[in-house]
């Protein structure tokens, strides 16, 4: 297939195209990670997003139902240099070609990623229209300024569960995702668009997990807290803009009051910022990858990140919390402790997949605080 690209900033593409036929919107992000394009590609996170791929070739590895981060793809598309024609992985069940089509969301290949990417760190996150139905250069950028902003869309409704459900398999470990023991401990997580390996590592800390809608009001969870039936809330990583969620910071700042042990990851840091009073920022271009160094103050150790975050908490969050990490590439603030409640979050994803696994102690530490 032929796709046309279409950019705010007025530039137009074509390029080949994979997956499914359509029209799509989203906001083009590049991600620098070197592997592990199938746990990106399924990360709610990227709900409303094009992803563009800095590593030049992608789909040499196919895909399979054990590295899904979620039960669908919500990211808009992807964008790559070159699609490899054949996959070779002992693990693969199908090709990504086959992956993306399944998913009916688009691919992109054939296409100057180096370009787009010096273009978003130039311009910042630009919205996009990409078609395989419609040529016209001044049709797609009608349709273009006739779509909603990424600002303006609530794609939490569409990534969490809608039912509460049990989590009860750990870690990937010898080619298996074990069952976690039977804990004392029970944590329940808010899914805003929570990642898989976010709750395998719930699993394996030795915490009993229980995931619930995005929407799940306050009452329900502080009653089941006080009587005793669980012991910690967990906001998870999701998508889009943090401050348009004014019900799910509502019911946050109602945990908040009660004092409840929390750890929030990414959106879930981000508006736990938000609950505070302390509003977050849009970055020019966001963080994404496999490679952010992160340095710990209270240890003093440097940690190589997974990091998937357009929006950022602001400095004057350390009037209430002790910063904990800071980012080495931005020096942004890469993770709190309140000072005054039993709460800790961080920015970037502790639980890797895909990713280094330096910073897997947060999920220890949060189960010690429980």
């Amino acid at each position: 297939m032929r796709a046309y690209v279409y950019l705010e900033n007025d530039i137009f593409l074509s390029a080949e195209a994979f997956g499914s036929a359509g029209t799509f919107f989203g906001e083009l992000v590049f991600n620098t990670s070197m592997s592990g394009y199938q746990e990106i590609i399924s990360d709610p996170s990227y709900a409303g997003q094009f992803i563009v791929f800095s590593m030049p070739e992608i789909g040499i590895v196919g895909t399979n139902d054990d590295d899904e981060e979620s039960r669908g793809v919500f990211a808009s598309g992807i964008l790559m240099r070159r699609l490899s024609a054949s996959f070779s992985n002992f693990r693969a069940e199908c090709s990504l070609q086959e992956y993306m089509q399944k998913h009916g969301k688009i691919g992109i290949h054939n296409i100057d990623t180096r370009f787009l990417v010096q273009l978003i760190r130039d311009e910042g996150n630009l919205r996009a229209v990409i078609s395989t139905e419609i040529s016209s250069k001044d049709a797609l950028k009608e349709r273009l300024d006739s779509s909603a902003r990424m600002e303006e869309l609530n794609c939490v409704r569409e990534v969490s569960t809608k039912v509460p459900y049990k989590h009860e398999r750990g870690a990937w470990s010898n080619g298996a995702y074990p069952r976690g023991k039977k804990s004392a401990k029970k944590v329940a997580v808010i899914d805003y668009g929570v990642k898989r390996n976010i709750l395998n590592e719930l699993v394996s800390a030795g915490l009993c997990v229980e995931v619930f809608p995005h929407d799940t009001p306050a009452e329900d969870l502080i009653a089941l807290y006080q009587r005793g039936e669980i012991h910690g809330v967990f906001l998870s990583n999701g998508p889009g803009e943090p401050r348009i969620l004014r019900r799910e910071i509502n019911e946050i700042k109602k945990l908040i009051e009660v004092k409840i042990p929390i750890l929030g990851i990414c959106l879930g840091h981000q508006l736990l910022s938000n609950a505070f009073g302390y509003e977050t920022y849009k970055m020019k271009f966001g963080q994404h990858g496999a490679n952010h160094p992160v340095i710990n103050l209270e240890s003093k150790k440097v940690e190589i990140t997974a990091q998937n975050h357009n929006y950022n908490v602001p400095e004057e969050l350390s009037q209430i919390a002790h910063i904990t990490h800071r980012n080495l590439f931005g020096d942004n603030v890469e993770g709190v402790r309140y000072k005054d409640y039993p709460i800790i979050s961080v920015q970037h994803h502790p639980e890797s997949s895909s990713g280094p696994h330096e910073s897997k102690y947060i999920f220890a530490e949060f189960a010690k605080l429980m």
